[in-house]
């Protein structure tokens, strides 16, 4: 029997650490994984755009089968983010989930063949580029430029992905729930494959609520509440209407999920609402004829199971069901006539 030492433990710095296992930081190799690695380069753009130094995103999807992401305006920790792991430190930006484990720009550089990224500031570009994560040139100013903003431009690697072919349909479904739930963020996607170009827009300025009208409830028969606690480290943002049956959507850091203890909190808050009616048989009448989006954003949400589906900050449970059962009593009040 052979001896194993520390001689025969193999250390991987980036980017051979994702590239041994690419799965690990996409979720797959497959076609889900390969439209993680555009939500992970989305990061940057996100971040800007909540930081308030952009106002839109726009993303394409290239002739040649690329991706270019474009936004107006800039990230000045943009080359560490392309060649190291990086972590977010500020709350309001981890509070919106587009990267599996915030590494973000770092995983795509390292699972393109090519990625590109040039700045456009103060006059002039400045442009750097890699192959499959490896610098081909350093951030080099290569002319002017009348506009301000960033933009980055990746092909997937086909060494690593069984398909580097984009739906267009996916990404657009994904940008537009992502729209629904941060009322902040403005997408535009175009998809340059076809001829004309096939043009998406995704902008909601009124969140949850326009999100439980698309899933089939009423306007006119929705609530809307919103708040921040710092005992659970973040906010709740809901919507319910009592209409249309299309269930309870739950989303932690815009991430779905199955369950967790903001659903917990908002049964909860549904219950003490309603028991000054007809006790359980309201809640069943309730929950089989409405429908809600419940989005949570934390500072640290702690997921169980290794999918990350459930949400299990136990804080957030008192919280959720604090603001739901204070806006429902109050719809109450101004209609009686609901369960009546």
């Amino acid at each position: 029997m052979s001896e194993y030492s520390a001689a025969h433990i193999q250390v991987l710095e980036w980017p051979e650490v994702v590239r041994k296992r690419p799965g690990m930081y996409t979720g797959s190799t497959g076609v889900r994984g390969l439209h993680q690695l555009l939500y992970e380069a989305l990061d940057p753009a996100a971040d800007a755009l909540l930081l308030g130094r952009a106002s839109r995103i726009e993303i394409a999807l290239t002739a040649d089968g690329g991706v270019r992401i474009t936004h107006d305006g800039h990230l000045d920790d943009l080359p560490e983010r392309l060649t190291r792991f990086w972590t977010p430190q500020r709350p309001a930006v981890r509070r919106l989930h587009l990267s599996l484990f915030a590494l973000g720009p770092s995983v795509v550089n390292a699972l393109s063949v090519r990625l590109v990224a040039e700045e456009h500031r103060d006059g002039a570009v400045l442009r750097q580029e890699y192959a499959r994560g490896e610098r081909v040139t350093p951030p080099t100013e290569t002319g002017p430029t009348d506009r301000n903003g960033t933009d980055l431009t990746f092909h997937p690697d086909p060494e690593v992905f069984e398909t580097v072919v984009f739906h267009y349909d996916t990404v657009a479904a994904h940008l537009d729930e992502l729209a629904l739930l941060n009322r902040e963020l403005d997408f535009t996607l175009t998809d340059e494959r076809t001829t004309p170009p096939r043009v998406g827009c995704f902008h909601h300025p009124g969140g949850p609520a326009d999100f439980t009208t698309r899933l089939g409830g009423d306007p006119a028969a929705t609530l809307t509440a919103a708040a921040e606690d710092e005992r659970m480290g973040g906010t709740v943002d809901l919507a319910l209407s009592w209409t249309g049956r299309g269930g309870i959507r739950c989303y932690a850091n815009s991430r779905r999920t199955s369950g967790g203890t903001h659903l917990e909190g908002f049964h909860d808050g549904l219950r003490a609402a309603l028991l000054p009616y007809p006790g359980e048989h309201a809640l069943r009448a309730a929950l089989a004829e409405l429908t809600a989006v419940v989005s949570v954003k934390l500072d640290d949400p702690h997921y169980e199971g290794s999918t990350h589906e459930t949400l299990g900050n136990h804080p957030v449970r008192a919280r959720v069901a604090e603001t739901v059962r204070r806006a429902v009593e109050a719809w109450l009040v101004e209609h009686p006539r609901t369960f009546g």
